[in-house]
């Protein structure tokens, strides 16, 4: 078996627990932790290596340096600082360029051939400041998107009806922000279709949203749905699975938008995305995402600015 390789770039709250995820999960053989303080990523490699006492596999798991690059299956980008209170993804916005910069310096002088995924708020501006300045094919460098927006779709609808989890198909699209939005057309809970239940949308989109809030509010961080979400993503994509899933893919022309990195449902493999799929919606539901994407533009161009 080939040897796989994760690297992840900021080992604050969300890097951390994605490479706890991706060691307990048989995920690679190798997670590399890199930050700007390089004593909490070894602490935190050294941490994580300890709890592999008591896993029935091997993971080796260690600090590095952005060398480590270059033979990297997948890199996972978790820079940037956590929301403050009050603030919105796209607050964060000046202070992630900043970093960014900063970090794309760092990699310039290495071949990147692996795929790369960004988690750093607001996801869909860093993902694509991201892509154009390291230079990566946009099939090979994504943002998470509303992966975790989805998570939350799931975790409300399964409450709302009583219905499992993995009886439950859907996702959100859009801004992994304020302006996402549901298909609600395009949701099915066990065979049935999301209409055949009493649902409140604006309750159920409410709720989705307001997740993130609610986290935030009570610890000042998001970490282990995030960290959860981008190891999970990983886990697809080295083990080539072939899974529809939801991340800020860059568009050339599906659902008549160009050059936008926005939240739509992608086949993930080891490829990283392999097709963007173009999902049938309500009149409603297009309007809707338009206007997502009018949004994500608009940050775009004021992020080219900084």
């Amino acid at each position: 078996m080939k040897h796989r390789k994760v690297l992840i770039i900021g080992a604050g709250h969300v890097g951390s627990h994605a490479a706890l995820s991706l060691a307990l999960d048989r995920t690679a053989e190798e997670v590399v932790l890199v930050d700007k303080d390089m004593q909490k990523a070894e602490a935190h490699a050294l941490d994580i290596y300890d709890a592999m006492s008591f896993s029935d596999h091997s993971v080796l798991v260690r600090a590095g340096d952005y060398a480590d690059a270059e033979d990297a299956d997948v890199i996972i980008i978790a820079i940037g600082e956590s929301r403050k209170p009050g603030q919105d993804r796209v607050d964060m916005m000046a202070d992630s360029i900043v970093m960014c910069k900063e970090l794309t310096a760092s990699l310039k002088p290495y071949n990147i051939s692996g795929i790369v995924i960004s988690i750093t708020n607001p996801c869909d501006v860093i993902a694509d400041y991201l892509r154009k300045a390291l230079g990566i094919d946009d099939r090979r460098m994504f943002g998470t998107g509303t992966l975790l927006d989805t998570a939350r779709l799931l975790r409300v609808l399964s409450l709302k009806t009583g219905v499992s989890r993995d009886s439950i198909q859907g996702f959100v699209m859009g801004e992994h922000g304020e302006s996402s939005m549901i298909p609600y057309s395009r949701i099915h809970i066990g065979g049935l279709r999301y209409a055949d239940f009493s649902l409140s949308d604006e309750e159920v989109l409410h709720d989705v949203r307001r997740g993130g809030w609610i986290v935030m509010e009570g610890k000042k961080c998001t970490e282990f749905g995030i960290g959860r979400a981008a190891a999970y993503l990983t886990g697809v994509i080295l083990r080539g699975e072939k899974k529809i899933l939801p991340v800020s893919a860059n568009l050339h022309g599906e659902y008549g938008e160009d050059d936008v990195m926005i939240g739509v449902p992608c086949v993930i493999g080891g490829e990283g995305i392999e097709k963007v799929l173009e999902v049938s919606m309500t009149d409603g539901e297009k309007e809707q995402f338009h206007h997502s994407c009018e949004v994500v533009r608009g940050n775009i161009a004021k992020a080219a600015l900084i």
